[in-house]
């Protein structure tokens, strides 16, 4: 065989993800807080961008930002009632924006620029030629900060409108620290025990480390551990939920013999063994529930008074509400909705003063991408709303009667009702979030596993069961606790075919105890 060089044509296949392609799926997985910080950055990067002023942007298509599901409602409160069917027949069929973002890897480069090119209809491209904008929300008179708060549009930033910040734990005990001992080698032991404490206000690790670490004697750590153990809040810096509730009692005055072996036998107290601790404690039944009734005044995690963190509530990302007619509108929230437009006039002005090509190429890349970021979030909303209403339609009968009747759901079944792509359903359904009369629910929520039924029709929601499970064990009593085989014989009576370790798996992710603990908890008269 003679080695030499030659030139050969090969035909072969690969996946080839376009950087407009990768920005678009990165859109549709987002959040629209997420969303919102993203446009912003993109404000900053690309000088054709450019917030509206002074004008109410909506979504051109009429049924891009709010869709009339015109779903009848079931006439029986029965998961098996006929589904019916969508009065909104004059809807134009969008089946051309569906955004199938993922391809097997054998779709070629061609079969993908393809596909972007099909992402949008000629409506909407000349709409967008037209108009230049993103729809979203109208003008609040308010913008979002990426880390801090709102701030009224037009007005300078001012320090006074923001959060202040709260003293944090370790601040709060390093203040007691410098006040109560001076003495320079035991507040470096003190600050050493400071950094060891949890958000609990526990004292973790090991006070032999701490000695031997400082190089200090172990009665120096454990006096310095006795001072601080004095701080406020009462019951800091304590190295167990004993010694804890121990330090709030001797502050009260109420730590006597008797109490402090309920103390080193707290297990018992969660085992709700009373008549062991009776015996252990050398007390009646009255002085017990007396006891017991002290310690639940206590605060067993003092440490969690500071470092609150701010509790951010969930936007919704949609909206169903019910119209009179008994069907349901879905609607985008387009509160959230980041609003945009490419500023055509200053292209067009600053590419006539354009004079070397890196200029040219710069302003046409910046056009290019301002023009793809508001077709990617038009197309993003037109998705989100297709999905959302394809969702309400599978589980109208759980906005209607409740939990109990939630359907099984999986990708596959909505991805084929819309004519799109299992991932494309997943990234949309990724920290979304949807507001119905039931409450505010992500939209993986609506997507469960089925359970075959014992009477062979319709399968059950897993999450209907778990529903199911919950109501029984909540509505028995005492006399009668009802045990995984008991529960798994009432739902078998109910046409759900259902395992008892499933049950059991159920039980315990929805944190019930077993059958024991819960007749040992009902039966005790405390």
């Amino acid at each position: 065989m003679v080695l030499a060089p030659r030139l050969e044509l090969r035909q072969g296949q690969s996946l080839v993800m376009t950087p407009q392609l990768q920005q678009a799926i990165k859109l549709l997985q987002l959040s629209n807080v997420e969303l919102t910080a993203y446009v912003e950055s993109e404000l900053e990067r690309n000088p054709l961008l450019e917030k509206p002023e002074g004008e109410e942007l909506e979504l051109r298509d009429s049924g891009q930002n709010r869709e009339d599901t015109s779903r009848d409602r079931p006439t029986d409160a029965t998961p098996d009632s006929p589904e019916g069917s969508d009065a909104d027949g004059s809807e134009p069929d969008r089946s051309d924006l569906s955004f199938s973002a993922d391809s097997t890897a054998g779709e070629s480069l061609a079969q993908l620029d393809t596909e972007l090119d099909n992402i949008y209809s000629e409506d909407t491209a000349s709409e967008l030629a037209q108009h230049s904008t993103v729809p979203g929300q109208a003008d609040s008179g308010w913008t979002s900060l990426q880390s801090g708060s709102p701030v009224p549009l037009g007005e300078a930033f001012s320090l006074e409108s923001t959060l202040t910040g709260e003293q944090s734990l370790a601040e709060h005990l390093t203040e007691q620290l410098n006040m109560a001992i001076t003495e320079p080698a035991r507040r470096i032991i003190g600050l050493h025990l400071i950094d060891m404490v949890d958000d609990a206000g526990y004292v973790t690790g090991d006070i032999d480390q701490v000695a031997e670490r400082l190089g200090a004697s172990e009665a120096a750590v454990l006096e310095t551990l006795h001072i601080m153990q004095t701080f406020e809040p009462s019951g800091i810096m304590a190295r167990s939920l004993g010694e804890c509730l121990a330090l709030q009692l001797r502050e009260k005055d109420r730590l006597d013999p008797a109490m402090q072996m309920l103390l080193d036998n707290i297990e018992l107290l969660a085992k709700r063994e009373h008549a062991a601790l009776m015996d252990i404690c050398g007390v009646d039944r009255d002085d017990l529930v007396q006891m017991i009734e002290e310690i639940r005044e206590l605060d067993p995690k003092p440490g969690l008074a500071f470092d609150a963190a701010i509790v951010q509530t969930v936007v919704p990302d949609v909206t169903v509400r019910e119209n009179s007619d008994s069907t349901w509108l879905v609607e985008l929230n387009s509160d959230t909705l980041p609003k945009v437009l490419v500023n055509n006039q200053y292209y067009a002005t600053v590419s006539r003063t354009a004079r070397n090509s890196d200029d040219k190429t710069y302003l046409t890349e910046c056009f290019a991408n301002a023009n793809w970021l508001v077709k990617s979030l038009d197309q993003r909303a037109r998705t989100i709303l297709k999905v959302s209403r394809e969702i309400v339609r599978q589980q109208d009968a759980f906005l209607a009667y409740g939990v109990q009747h939630l359907r099984p759901l999986n990708l596959k079944t909505v991805a084929d009702a819309i004519s799109m792509h299992e991932s494309t359903v997943s990234r949309v359904t990724s920290n979304k979030y949807m507001a119905t009369p039931r409450g505010v629910f992500e939209l993986k929520y609506f997507f469960t596993s089925a359970i075959a039924s014992s009477a062979g029709g319709d399968s059950h929601s897993a999450e209907a069961v778990r529903f199911r499970i919950k109501e029984l064990i909540e509505s028995e009593n005492a006399a009668a606790i009802l045990s995984d085989d008991k529960i798994v014989d009432l739902l078998k009576d109910a046409g759900i075919d259902i395992a008892r370790r499933t049950v059991a798996k159920y039980r315990e992710a929805m944190h019930i105890p077993s059958s024991v603990q819960r007749r040992r908890e009902k039966r005790s008269a405390l």
